[in-house]
């Protein structure tokens, strides 16, 4: 009892300085975890105008790069986890595992107080719309939970091969860039269903396993209303993906932390 208890003390004071040093000398301090994915929204919502002739749906946007921005200082951050704590490992004996969960749980800490600032400007838009919250909004601590376990999962696997291959960062970088636009981030799925009716019905199966695809999409079911949430067996196979994922990244931890004090 005593054991979990100070392991989960040094949980919280890594969280918590993850998120002091996160914001250490701004002005602005944690509003930059809400203006960053505003302004994102913000200028998506005007090139997706510019570029597709036809009105963004502005609080579909939101939804959609909020989330998105969990994901991607998850992956950033738990990168990394490892190797920015180079000092701790060589000095304390604890388990490793607490590195990439800290990283993830301060990344989720600042989404949920986006969140509150993403229910007030999409309740204003949805109000100018004469619409109001979806009643599937009572599922968001379900999804929340969901994205989290995918996002520690990629924490995980990419915290463990950046102490091995330093090229990760570099690398994930770019994928990650390219992993945004493969997510319906900056759009809803609605986009590539008309996408595949163009070119091929697989097109849309095989983009629904993207784990992001089901997880955003249920975020969008739960804010906003007239949402469609109708899972097909690709999207199932999409949102199951984050369990095998996190299977996976423990045990590829598991058998990588015996040397982390060697390359640290």
């Amino acid at each position: 009892m005593r054991t979990m208890k100070v392991r989960w003390e040094l949980v919280k004071a890594l969280v918590s300085r993850e998120l002091k040093s996160r914001y250490k000398g701004s002005a602005l301090g944690v509003l930059w975890s809400l203006l960053t994915p505003m302004f994102m929204a913000v200028i998506y919502a005007f090139f997706f105008r510019l570029l597709s002739g036809r009105a963004a749906n502005t609080p579909s946007i939101i939804v959609g790069v909020f989330a998105w921005q969990f994901t991607a200082v998850s992956v950033q951050q738990g990168m990394g986890c490892v190797t920015d704590n180079g000092n701790l490992i060589k000095k304390v004996a604890f388990p490793r595992v607490i590195l990439p969960l800290s990283t993830t749980i301060a990344a989720g800490v600042d989404y949920l107080i986006s969140l509150l600032i993403q229910c007030g400007v999409v309740w204003f838009f949805l109000h100018r719309m004469d619409q109001s919250f979806s009643p599937t909004l009572v599922f968001l601590p379900l999804i929340f939970l969901v994205h989290a376990l995918f996002n520690f999962s990629l924490a995980l696997l990419l915290g463990a091969m950046n102490v091995y291959f330093r090229d990760t960062r570099h690398l994930v970088g770019v994928l990650l860039s390219a992993f945004f636009f493969l997510s319906p981030a900056m759009y809803d799925l609605s986009f590539i269903e008309a996408f595949a009716q163009e070119m091929s019905p697989w097109v849309l199966d095989l983009y629904s396993l993207n784990p992001l695809v089901g997880i955003f999409t249920a975020y969008r079911w739960a804010f906003l209303p007239g949402t469609v949430m109708e899972p097909t067996l690709y999207m199932w196979i999409g949102l199951s993906l984050p369990v095998i994922l996190l299977g996976i990244g423990a045990l590829t931890f598991k058998r990588a932390q015996r040397n982390f004090a060697d390359f640290v």
